[in-house]
Order: C-alpha cells, then structure tokens, then sequence
C-alpha cells in the first residue's frame, strides 16, 4: 500500500510521527509512505487552500517534504507534483494535537486535508488526539492513537463500501483522552455541538500601546448529546465519524417550501 500522510501542526510536529509509524504499520514492509506536510502550523485553517498565491516546496528527505501551504495544499501538492502520475491508496492526515470533535471539525486543518483527498477520489481518514486530564500531562499523550491508530484504520477501510460517484466518504477518527490501555473500544458517532461553548476573542494591549485579539477556544471538556463524538470520547472511546463535503441541510429540502417558484 502507497500512503500520503499530512497534518496541520506542521512537518515536525510530534502527532506526525506517530501517524507515520501508523502509516509503515498499514502499508507493510513493500509499501510507501510519503510525507507532505505544511513547513508551519496551520492549525485552525480548514479546508483552506493557496489559490492567489504560490507556494515553495522543499524536499526534506526520502519522500519526505515540506510545503508553505495548508494541509489541504499539501494534498493537492503530493498528488499533482509529489506523487504525479502514481497516486497513494489513501491519505492520512494527523495526527492532531487536540481534538476535532464537534464544531472543532469545522475549524480543523486536519480535517482539510482530508476532506481534499475524498474531494480528489481518494480514501481519507483525519485523525486527532483529545487532550484532558487523563493524559495531558503523560509522557506520551499521544498514547492512545499510537496503540489503536493502525487497528481502526484498518477497520474502516475493510467496511467502507465502494463509490464511484458523489461527494465521496472520508472519516474523523478522535481518539479519547485517557492512556493507551484505558481505551474502552471504538464507537460510530456522530458529530456533536458543545452546547454554550465556542471560539471567541480575548483581547490584550501590547507594550507600544497597540491592541490585538487572541482567538480564545472554549472549554473541551464538555460533553455532546449522546452518540455524538466529544461524548463518547470524553466516556473513553475512540469515536469515527462518517463524513461527506456536501453541506445541503437535506432535512430541510422538503420543509422549506416557501422559497421555491
């Protein structure tokens, strides 16, 4: 198996590490894994992409590079320039330093990245690591994704049915907060909304008497409905998310029939 893996942390963050020892794992001693990765954090950019301005791209190492872009150009770069012409059998994004459950997802660079790959015909999975009491403070935080990370992977490609067509399905995988053996199992949920929390801004003045604005996240320790993914990650679970680039509100196309003429 050829795998492309990115991120949002950046080419060295310490979550990229632990995604390609997941990727080697995957692709088996005849497989590739190539790495094209943002050269800075890009953290909180979503599925944003370079289009008014070029990027450089350095090579870092064997198949190992790294693009002034985010992850969703890092994408773009490993299939159209990197891996031209002998694209990979699935993407990788991750793994990220946090969570990307619940409204996080609609922030994430990690996302992003994978959402480019499905939009590009390929299979995806983004994968990020929730912080919280029960490992924030190990000495290998990332514990639980290194353990499980392989395993699940495996799991969904093995049930994700064939597509040819549409919007095609790529996954959040969140892996919960607790240490590697403390993993209570893998749940199918859904993507849940931390109810009276959110992003918002926190304002500071700086020596020159200039004032500036921090982006401020809100508390990530608060459940979602149940089923939901934060929910079942804060209960010890790894949470996948099935997931489709079509925004359509479809619940609504048969309610709102005052707007068509």
């Amino acid at each position: 198996m050829r795998i492309l893996i990115t991120n949002d942390d950046g080419i060295n963050a310490p979550g990229l590490k632990v995604l390609d020892a997941i990727a080697r794992t995957l692709a088996g001693d005849n497989g590739e894994v190539w790495t094209v990765a943002p050269a800075f954090e890009q953290s909180g950019v979503g599925h944003c992409i370079s289009y008014t301005h070029p990027m450089m791209i350095s090579e870092f190492g064997p198949r190992r590079f790294a693009a002034e872009g985010s992850p969703a150009d890092c994408v773009l770069a490993g299939l159209h320039d990197v891996m031209k012409g002998n694209p990979p059998d699935l993407v990788l994004s991750g793994v990220n330093r946090g969570n990307n459950s619940a409204e996080n997802t609609l922030y994430s660079g990690t996302i992003g990245g994978a959402m480019e790959a499905a939009l590009q015909g390929l299979p995806a999975i983004a994968l990020s690591q929730y912080y919280g009491p029960g490992n924030a403070g190990a000495h290998d935080p990332f514990e639980a994704a290194a353990q499980h990370g392989a395993d699940v992977v495996r799991r969904i490609l093995a049930s994700t049915p064939l597509e040819t067509d549409g919007y095609r399905l790529f996954y959040n995988v969140n892996f919960p907060p607790v240490a590697g053996g403390d993993v209570k199992g893998i749940r199918l949920s859904t993507q849940g909304l931390r109810t009276g929390t959110g992003f918002s801004t926190e304002p500071h003045v700086s020596p020159s008497g200039r004032r500036f604005l921090w982006i401020r996240g809100g508390d990530q320790q608060v459940a979602t409905a149940p089923g939901s993914d934060a929910a079942d990650n804060l209960a010890g679970y790894i949470s996948v998310t099935p997931m489709r680039a079509d925004l359509t509100a479809h619940d609504m196309m048969g309610q709102l029939t005052g707007i068509a003429t």
